[in-house]
Parts: structure tokens; C-alpha cells; sequence
């Protein structure tokens, strides 16, 4: 008995010292095992990206996106191919995967959207966008843009602008071949030249809504305006149907098989939809006036309203739009 008591006296010291070293030691251990735990969520840089992805890497150079690279301005989560994807240190431990990295391909189309927001939602032209017509129908971003493979030199669209737009707009293809039309196909403008794709605040001036995503002109009037100039005004004498209706009231904007995109292939049968003698708008004693001596309709060469009546856009001489 008296032989074990220093063993057990130097038991105890051992555990003094060892329990200390022993917790040194955890601590070591875990300070070290932190590091990797961060690694796995960090940012490692486009560089490392070019590694298994040096197709896309090569040429990223001649890309928009890539000015984020090279201002070193960017925040790293905002900065390259992590800029869209997403750290990419466990996806390059993993050996690659879409589990691994923020893939567009697994991503719901608000995602999409949320993430290319977060650097394009400064830009007034896409500030509507969440409420427009077309991310309503769920279409987002990558319908229309191919960041990496994209054949257009400007705003990277997946295709030629029209060919895209027709994907969705079969029936605007067919109107674009009409014998009357505007020369979109033939590339002297193009469909973003009277619509705003990203979403408008400005209302419809056919359905009186925002659905068909057309650019105001002048801050709040008809995109045509933008290239009819003459047609603006102010006006003296204002024709009533071109201020409340606009454009449409008498034009197919896209394409007709009527001269000068008129709704009707004869002029005074679309005169005679508001001049009908209904009330006090319009002609009234309607059946006098078509088949009077001076305004006889029945006659060819009355029918072209327009050969006496040319201001019909607006006068500032004249009432009845006359000479």
C-alpha cells in the first residue's frame, strides 16, 4: 500500500500536465481544420475557373462581363465567372457538377433574374422588369441572351434580334412579310426600336395596358413618333382619333397587304368608322353626304379623303385639315 501511493500521486500530475496539452492540442487542431471549412465556400478566382473551362475562359476577354475583371473595383462576389456562378472552391474540390456552382440551367427563372439584377438593376430600361409582359410568361434573361457563346456583336442575344423575337412572335413574322410593312427584316431597324423587351411604364395605345412592352417616345407619346417627327405637333387643329387612339387607329405598325399601313385597302371606308354620322361625332345626314355631288363616295375619285383633306395628322391652318 505505501509502495502504490506515489504512483497514484504521480498519476495525477501526469494528468495535470497532459489534460492542458492535450485540450492546446484541440485547439490547434480546430484552428486548423477552420481554414479548410472557409476554403470550401471562398472565392478562387476566374483563373482557376479557365482550368477545366478553357474554352470559355479564352475568349471571355472580347466579353462585356469582363471588365469586371479587369477594374479591380469588384467586390469578389462580383468579380468574373464567380460574379454569376458563385464561390467556386467546392465545385472545383468536387471535380465539377451543377450541385456544386450556381448553374443558370438548374436555376428558377426569379433566381435568373435576381441574379443578374444584382448588377443590372441600376439600368432605367430594366427597372419595370419583374412586373413586363415577358417575365409574366416566366420568360427571363437566358431565353434571350447567351453570355458565353453569343453570335450578335451588341447586347449578347442568343440569335439575330428579330429571328429571337419571332421565336415567340410567329404571327409578327408573317405581318413583317407583308407587301406594306416597316423594313425590320431587312435590318434598317429592328424590334427594340418601338419596344422595351426588359418591361415600359407607359401604357399601351392599343390595349391600354403595358402588354405589348412598347417605348415611349418624347418621355410619354407613340414610339412611331420617333421617326415621324412630322407628325408630332403641336397642332393648331388636332385630329381627335390621332391624339386619343394614336397611330393605330388607322395603321398596322407591323405589316399589311394596304398601302401606307392602313387598316382597310380603301381610304374613305377607314374615314367612314368615325365620320358615320353617329350623333354629333362624325358626318351627320351620313346618307346625303356619301352620295351628295361634292362628296359623292360611290365615285372612285372621292374615295382618297386624303387628295383634299392632306393634314389629316394635324393643321395649323385649317379645320378640315385642307390645304
Amino acid at each position: 500500500m505505501g509502495a502504490g501511493r506515489p504512483i497514484i500521486a504521480v498519476s495525477k500530475k501526469l494528468i495535470r500536465i497532459i489534460l492542458p496539452v492535450a485540450g492546446l492540442c484541440a485547439f490547434v487542431f480546430s484552428a486548423a481544420a477552420q481554414p479548410k471549412a472557409a476554403a470550401a465556400n471562398s472565392y478562387i478566382g476566374s483563373e482557376q475557373c479557365g482550368l477545366c473551362h478553357a474554352d470559355l475562359y479564352k475568349g471571355f476577354h472580347n466579353n462585356p462581363h469582363y471588365k469586371s475583371i479587369a477594374s479591380g473595383k469588384e467586390s469578389p462576389e462580383k468579380t468574373g465567372c464567380e460574379g454569376c456562378h458563385g464561390a467556386g472552391a467546392n465545385h472545383m474540390a468536387a471535380g465539377g457538377g451543377a450541385a456544386t456552382i450556381r448553374a443558370f440551367s438548374q436555376m428558377t427563372p426569379t433566381q435568373v433574374i435576381d441574379t443578374c439584377l444584382s448588377c443590372h438593376a441600376k439600368d432605367f430600361s430594366r427597372a419595370n422588369i419583374r412586373r413586363s409582359a415577358h417575365t409574366e410568361a416566366d420568360v427571363v434573361c437566358t431565353n434571350c441572351h447567351s453570355i458565353h457563346n453569343s453570335p450578335t456583336p451588341k447586347f449578347l442575344l442568343a440569335k439575330k434580334q428579330n429571328e429571337l423575337c419571332y421565336g415567340c412572335h410567329e404571327p409578327i413574322r408573317a405581318q413583317f412579310s407583308m407587301p406594306s410593312k416597316h423594313r425590320v427584316n431587312e435590318g434598317v431597324m429592328q424590334c427594340t426600336d418601338c419596344h422595351n423587351p426588359h418591361g415600359n411604364f407607359a401604357p399601351s395605345w392599343r390595349t391600354g395596358t403595358g402588354s405589348n412592352l412598347v417605348t415611349a417616345s418624347h418621355d410619354n407619346e407613340e414610339p412611331c413618333l420617333k421617326c415621324h417627327v412630322d407628325k408630332r405637333g403641336p397642332f393648331v387643329f388636332e385630329h381627335a382619333s390621332v391624339r386619343v387612339e394614336g397611330c393605330i387607329a388607322c395603321h398596322v405598325p407591323h405589316g399589311t397587304t394596304n398601302a401606307k399601313l392602313l387598316k382597310r385597302p380603301v381610304v374613305f371606308t377607314i374615314c367612314l368608322e368615325c365620320h358615320n354620322g353617329a350623333g354629333t361625332f362624325g358626318r351627320e345626314n351620313l346618307s346625303v353626304f356619301v352620295q351628295s355631288a361634292s362628296h359623292n363616295m360611290l365615285d372612285p375619285k372621292y374615295q382618297q379623303c386624303t387628295q383634299c383633306h392632306v393634314r389629316i395628322h394635324g393643321s395649323n391652318a385649317d379645320g378640315r385639315f385642307l390645304r
